[in-house]
């Protein structure tokens, strides 16, 4: 590849880029908003309408697939102002490199932080992915592989290579990628290892607020549950291994069976969240503790992340 860095602002010369055989097989408009950082859709379909992108000469369409050695040719463009980058503090960067579980050349993995969402928008200036990327300052690729709730922390993939991305998003696709999950919930859960199949429905509400739900013309949705600690009558630690991948999966189904979590404001009683806030539950408690996958080349990888110790300390005052 002939310029190493994506583009992130206006460029006032002609650019040209020879695709290697990590980036082909992608469309060229998917490719052009990674490399084009910044860029609308509507602008970058402009531009291919209009020749000013080029593959190999030629005028191209948006669904061109790319193959090895074709060279783009990017023509002077001007990306609309979205103002500074967020800035990545130090700390931050300090923190996410400790929180490095895995790395190769091709993946890390990493145990993401509570309350630091997985990438920017949405109100949200910074996230997971653009501190790694300032972490990594060198790499040429780096791509969420799947995502975590905001206020959900643990391990969470990021692939390096474009091949690894589509490797893993076909792993994950045929449930080859086993999640392991620990929650704190509200109140004694009384069976020892537990099955929930109870099946999924997302909710629109006036304000605008998405709300998954129980309800028989739902996706499918599994989830295997153990218990891992009792706290009396109080609370349980529960682990959690979802068979479906359904949004809010493991929410919803610890609020169906009358346990939720411990500080989550969409799924929990603002009564029940009160009283534990008062003793330092300031999060939703809900950890990515586990990964086991197969990587491509048979190897079997099991990475986990433990809770903090300032919330086992806090689960000790239970």
């Amino acid at each position: 590849m002939s310029t190493e860095q994506p583009a992130s602002g206006s460029s006032s010369k002609v650019q040209f880029v020879t695709i290697d055989a990590d980036q082909a097989g992608q469309r060229i408009d998917n490719f052009l908003r990674t490399f084009l950082k910044g860029a609308p859709k509507t602008l970058i379909y402009r531009l291919l309408r209009k020749g000013e992108i080029r593959v190999n000469k030629k005028r191209t369409k948006p669904d061109y697939k790319l193959q090895a050695q074709d060279e783009i040719r990017i023509a002077p463009i001007r990306l609309p102002e979205k103002g500074e980058a967020a800035h990545v503090s130090d700390n931050l960067l300090e923190l996410l490199e400790r929180a490095v579980l895995f790395e190769n050349d091709a993946l890390m993995i990493i145990n993401k932080p509570s309350g630091l969402a997985v990438h920017g928008g949405s109100g949200v200036s910074l996230g997971l992915i653009e501190a790694v990327r300032k972490l990594r300052p060198d790499a040429r690729f780096l791509e969420l592989v799947h995502r975590l709730d905001r206020d959900t922390s643990g391990c969470i993939m990021i692939a390096k290579k474009r091949s690894w991305l589509r490797y893993l998003h076909e792993e994950l696709r045929e449930r080859r990628v086993h999640k392991i999950y620990n929650a704190l919930v509200v109140g004694r859960w009384e069976s020892r290892h537990k099955r929930i199949d109870a099946p999924l429905i997302r909710d629109e509400l006036r304000s605008g607020e998405r709300l998954v739900r129980v309800d028989e013309s739902g996706k499918p949705s599994v989830t295997d549950f153990k218990v891992l600690r009792r706290f009396g009558d109080r609370a349980t630690l529960i682990e959690a291994r979802p068979k479906t991948g359904r949004t809010h999966q493991i929410r919803v189904h610890t609020q169906f069976t009358g346990h939720p979590i411990v500080g989550d404001t969409k799924y929990t009683p603002d009564e029940q969240n009160i009283e534990f806030k008062q003793i330092g539950f300031r999060r939703l408690m809900l950890h990515a503790a586990g990964l086991d996958l197969n990587l491509p080349d048979g190897e079997t990888l099991s990475v986990r992340a433990a809770l903090d110790d300032a919330l086992l300390e806090l689960m000790d005052k239970l």
